[in-house]
């Protein structure tokens, strides 16, 4: 039984946990802004999902086309302009991102660029907290027998 909960809530509990490890990463780019030749880092949010997901026995959910006519979809193989920067102790791949425009001091943080990413990610933290909850709403009416 608790094994089927674990299943259940595995997508969004590894979804959630990425979603820290890279607001973290995003943190750590924007508090280095001024320090000379730090290279800005982010997590290939996809890949990394796949991936933790394929450790812990689950599976993303896959999209299903409803017309042949319909477009193949092209995974995420990595930022844009992105080369590999090892990984986390939790096995989250790094990636160094590649800058607009170039730094005098080697910096390669852009402010603007980590704000939006900031922002964008804690937004879609929210959202996964969200849906998480309504999962466990779901639960809790059904073991409840809608009351």
């Amino acid at each position: 039984m608790i094994g089927k909960l674990d299943d259940y809530m595995r997508f969004n509990e590894t979804a959630l946990s990425l979603r820290s490890t890279r607001q973290e990463v995003l943190a750590s780019n924007i508090a280095n802004a001024d320090t000379p030749n730090y290279k800005a880092r982010d997590v290939d949010f996809a890949s990394a999902l796949k991936g933790a997901l394929a450790k812990a026995g689950g599976a993303a959910p896959a999209l299903k086309g409803t017309s042949p006519q319909h477009m193949a979809g092209k995974g995420v193989a990595g930022a844009a302009g992105s080369k590999a920067a090892g990984s986390l102790a939790d096995g989250t791949p790094l990636l160094y991102r590649a800058p607009a425009q170039g730094a005098v001091d080697g910096n390669t943080v852009d402010m603007d660029l980590e704000r939006n990413a900031f922002a964008d990610n804690a937004i879609r933290y929210e959202t996964a907290i969200t849906l998480l909850n309504g999962q466990i709403k779901g639960m809790l009416t059904a073991i409840q027998g809608g009351q």
